[in-house]
């Protein structure tokens, strides 16, 4: 099963590096969107790894284990999917095309491998990466989980390196330094589609054919 390239719903990628505040954003952003009359989703990732305290499956991730994931990506019911420190990560397809053809926007967190496996079936995608204001805010960020050595936290560092290298695959660029501008942008972004000349004509054809009409046809 393929996406609809004509569904109503606008697909979305929301990147960044661990630490960059994607999940505190992405989860604004909804609020933000519904107060503009938006509906919008973010995909429930399928994954490997097992539930943290508090993770509820099928609201956090649909759980599952090593067998079932593969069993899942080769019967292709992934959108993309990627094994990230050493877990395997995927999108569900047939969630994510019921959602669209509903009329949802629909926002994939994933990282950059996703990234590229969905714009290679889905063009119309539009990516958005966030980056930190800096790199000593970003270990700031890291460090105040208070959980890890400094060990742990020069890997992730090193791992938001190399995420970060690829901000050039996107079309946006949102730097989440102040967090309410940054969800307005993120909103901009991903109101601007529904705006859009042919879609605007096409929700609003009786107004415009009114606003044309000669002052003898108006009704």
């Amino acid at each position: 099963m393929s996406l609809n390239p004509t569904s109503p719903g606008g697909l979305f990628i929301l990147s960044a590096p661990s630490g960059g505040g994607k999940t505190s954003l992405s989860r604004a952003l909804l609020p933000y969107l519904a107060a503009h009359g938006v509906s919008a989703e973010i995909s429930v990732s399928y994954t490997t790894r097992a539930p943290r305290p508090g993770e509820q499956h099928g609201v956090h991730y649909h759980f599952t284990d090593m067998p079932g994931f593969l069993a899942m990506a080769q019967g292709n019911e992934f959108l993309e999917h990627a094994e990230v420190f050493g877990r395997r990560y995927g999108t569900g397809r047939a969630r994510t095309r019921a959602l669209l053809d509903a009329g949802h926007d629909v926002i994939l967190d994933i990282d950059w491998q996703g990234a590229r496996q969905v714009r290679q079936q889905h063009p119309a995608v539009t990516s958005i990466f966030i980056l930190p204001p800096s790199a000593a805010e970003l270990e700031r960020r890291l460090r105040s989980r208070g959980t890890d050595s400094d060990d742990v936290i020069a890997g992730r560092m090193a791992a938001a390196r190399e995420e970060m290298s690829h901000h050039d695959e996107y079309d946006y660029l949102v730097i989440n330094q102040d967090f309410d501008r940054a969800v307005a942008e993120l909103g901009a972004i991903l109101l601007a589609p529904r705006l859009q000349a042919a879609r605007q004509r096409s929700g609003h054809q009786a107004l415009i054919e009114d606003l044309l009409a000669s002052p003898g046809q108006i009704g």
